[in-house]
């Protein structure tokens, strides 16, 4: 699965019409930090000043969510469960998380699976081929067991989930709810994943650029509420110029690089997660069986 940190394959591109500064409608952004990645947000038709306690929200209701999803953070839940093979009573937002995985896992046929998190330390770590082949064994997510009351790994203290080619898109998916909440329409959402919500200042279509694992831009595509994710294997290089997303056979990826559009954050990452691992004709297959999910770009 992906890198908390992993290279973003996603640009804005914002140009517009020229407008005098006093005509221009208002808007107002914010720049952070979420799961470790750059996250940004653009609110159509507010002020700053108007924005600030909105803002306000978006960065206490993050801290909040880094203490479910983080692997940094060591007592976020899903570190808690990966140290100790168990997390009772799971907050409803991992759950959910959850209940995707098991649909994407078993979409792709096994090649999108949380429990890739021992080879990735080990990849990580420059362990021998040796502790790679013995760490494989802990691969299967059918073997994890989720329930409202408790999540229980089946190799307690060697198995680790990592949920990093989908939690940017939860979290995107969450930020994008709160501003609903306070009744706004026309939103961009950058949380390492993208949410478009309405339309931008000028009445167009948001727009959005598919980058390549060069980082240039490959395609451009137009979205309204609708969200978008991008992966590549190459975000990040692990031991041996392995890339960070993993295939559980020990496969090389099949595409550098790949983009969806989806109704939800989280879907779209997924997906873009899995169809890394797939052939064309399997991934496909794959997406058409999420309703309203669209392949944008593979490379």
């Amino acid at each position: 699965m992906t890198l908390l940190t992993r290279r973003r394959f996603l640009t804005i591109s914002a140009a517009c019409a020229a407008v005098s500064a006093r005509a221009a409608p208002a808007s107002a952004q914010w720049a952070g930090i979420a799961l470790g990645a750059p996250a940004s947000l653009r609110l159509e038709g507010l002020s700053p000043t108007e924005a600030a306690p909105i803002f306000a929200a978006v960065e206490a209701e993050l801290n909040r969510l880094e203490d479910v999803f983080s692997l940094y953070r060591p007592e976020s839940e899903i570190s808690r469960l990966n140290q100790t093979g168990i997390l009772t009573s799971p907050d409803p937002e991992l759950l959910n998380v959850l209940s995707l995985c098991s649909a994407l896992h078993t979409a792709s046929d096994g090649a999108f699976d949380p429990t890739v998190q021992p080879l990735w330390l080990a990849l990580a770590n420059g362990a021998s081929q040796a502790e790679i082949d013995r760490v494989r064994h802990l691969i299967g997510w059918d073997e994890v067991s989720v329930d409202i009351d408790a999540i229980r790994l089946p190799h307690r203290g060697r198995s680790a989930i990592t949920l990093n080619g989908i939690a940017q898109g939860a979290i995107t998916d969450r930020i994008a709810a709160l501003l609903r909440s306070f009744d706004l329409q026309d939103v961009l959402v950058d949380m390492g994943e993208i949410a478009a919500l309405g339309r931008r200042n000028s009445g167009e279509l948001w727009r959005i650029g598919l980058s390549g694992p060069d980082g240039t831009i490959a395609k451009r595509i137009r979205v309204q509420d609708r969200a978008v994710a991008t992966s590549a294997p190459a975000g990040t290089i692990l031991r041996g110029n392995q890339g960070h997303i993993l295939n559980p056979q020990g496969k090389n990826p099949t595409h550098k690089a790949a983009s969806v559009s989806a109704p939800q954050a989280a879907l779209a990452d997924g997906l873009s997660t899995a169809l890394c691992l797939m052939p064309v004709s399997d991934a496909t297959t794959m997406v058409s069986r999420f309703p309203g999910s669209q392949i944008e770009m593979l490379i």
